[in-house]
């Protein structure tokens, strides 16, 4: 995650302790705020856990491929205990519920409720589309410190990503039955063309329902968004993104409004954000670039401080390594699993820095991105060592001179980068 609101507005949110390893005394004190790892490379993994496949929506672009049915072969109650008393111990910074739809789950509020009895931070990932106002009120009672609530843009053009009609008018209304019950409650957006050209109109929407949180995701060529290269954003409409999500977090600054602003899934919008805030600011740029490095970006996300625990306890780099696994949590506890670098890729992925290939490899702003989303590469060329497809920083940008290019070509290491990636596009109009 990158926190736009931390790094470019000065805006200190409770994740930020974990993300770039500092927090005031007073954030300190709020209920839900993480300790200060000791160092960025030792941070205990965030547990993604998909705890059901089942689902009451069929998103077009679902990393899980999740449909309105029963899967076999889901982990029990009792397994799934097992599971949370070992991240517990584990000492995991947080255990995030997802799906599919994990409000499905019979025994979810029985899963988190368990959870908080072991002292662990949990989250709820969901449509939204579940959530009266009952069900909001058994959310809090039950110990989910936050709900994220998934739109992919406003009115219409949500329902047809979920497939549903009415599906935005259900998760309006979850975000006012989780207000008006005290739950912390925000805003999960994947970028695509379609809502990426109403950006501007979301952030209006921000305001107006009085949304505190926002994530945006950068889409990963998983599951069903496998087929979605029409819905891609092109470098070129990254870069535009950015700047729009840039200007109306400071607007939201400027005014007061108090908002927590993130990127998800490309460690590259904390150089372009850098790169910006350097013209205007060097000396913050400067400590940004800091906080950049601390992270490590992609160096210490995926295999390092991120994981996923899917619906059959199969463990994964990221929820968008679904095809690859490290072993079952019923077989060995999770903990084992995380820390065996007997498998290649995890190895890899934990000393990713030894293994990237390409522009990623000589690229000036390796510390500070990392290396980005090694699956994104896997994805596109067959290589999780690879550059990843979607970066949008220019050669030049990146110090990626003639000599070093030429250089690249002599080890094999030219990596073309998709088409659609790079092509100028027409305005969007329907789906």
């Amino acid at each position: 995650m990158i926190g736009i609101s931390k790094l470019y507005c000065g805006i200190e949110n409770e994740g930020d302790a974990i993300r770039y390893g500092k927090q005031s005394v007073h954030m300190s004190k709020m209920p839900h705020a993480h300790s200060v790892p000791k160092a960025s490379g030792e941070r205990r993994p965030v547990v993604s856990w998909n705890i059901t496949r089942t689902c009451n929506l069929s998103c077009i672009h679902c990393y899980s491929d999740s449909e309105a049915k029963a899967y076999d072969g889901e982990l029990t109650t009792a397994q799934a205990k097992e599971v949370i008393a070992d991240v517990a111990q584990f000492k995991s910074p947080a255990l995030l519920f997802s799906g599919g739809e994990p409000l499905i789950r019979p025994d979810v509020f029985e899963l988190v409720a368990h959870a908080r009895s072991l002292g662990l931070r949990s989250t709820l990932s969901t449509n939204g589309t579940l959530i009266d106002p009952a069900t909001a009120k058994r959310i809090k009672e039950s110990g989910f410190v936050y709900v994220g609530i998934s739109l992919d843009g406003i009115g219409e053009i949500n329902d047809k990503f979920r497939g549903k009609a009415g599906a935005f008018a259900k998760a309006m209304s979850a975000f006012k039955n989780c207000v008006a019950v005290d739950q912390r409650v925000g805003l999960r957006l994947t970028l695509t063309r379609h809502n990426y050209e109403n950006l501007n109109e979301i952030f209006d929407f921000i305001e107006r329902e009085e949304i505190n949180r926002a994530c945006f995701y950068h889409l990963v060529y998983s599951g069903r968004g496998r087929g979605l290269s029409n819905e891609d954003l092109t470098h070129e409409e990254s870069r535009h993104a950015m700047d729009i999500i840039l200007e109306r977090s400071a607007d939201f600054h400027a005014r007061g409004l108090q908002k927590d602003i993130l990127t998800v899934d490309n460690h590259v919008d904390g150089v372009y954000l850098y790169m910006k805030q350097a013209e205007k600011n060097p000396e913050k740029a400067a400590e940004t670039l800091k906080m950049l490095e601390w992270n490590g970006g992609g160096r210490y996300s995926s295999g390092v401080s991120f994981s996923n625990i899917d619906f059959y306890g199969n463990v994964h780099a990221d929820q968008f390594w679904q095809y690859y696994s490290f072993g079952n949590v019923k077989e060995r506890p999770f903990s084992e699993i995380w820390l065996d670098q007997s498998d290649p890729l995890m190895k890899g992925l934990k000393n990713r820095l030894d293994h990237l290939k390409g522009r990623c490899s000589v690229c000036k702003w390796l510390n500070a991105c990392g290396g980005s989303m090694r699956v994104r590469a896997d994805a596109i060329f067959s290589d999780p060592f690879a550059p990843d497809p979607a970066c949008y920083l220019t050669d030049e940008e990146i110090g990626l001179t003639q000599d070093k290019l030429a250089a690249l070509k002599a080890k094999g290491e030219e990596f073309a980068v998709p088409a659609h990636l790079l092509q100028k596009k027409a305005p969007v109009t329907a789906i």
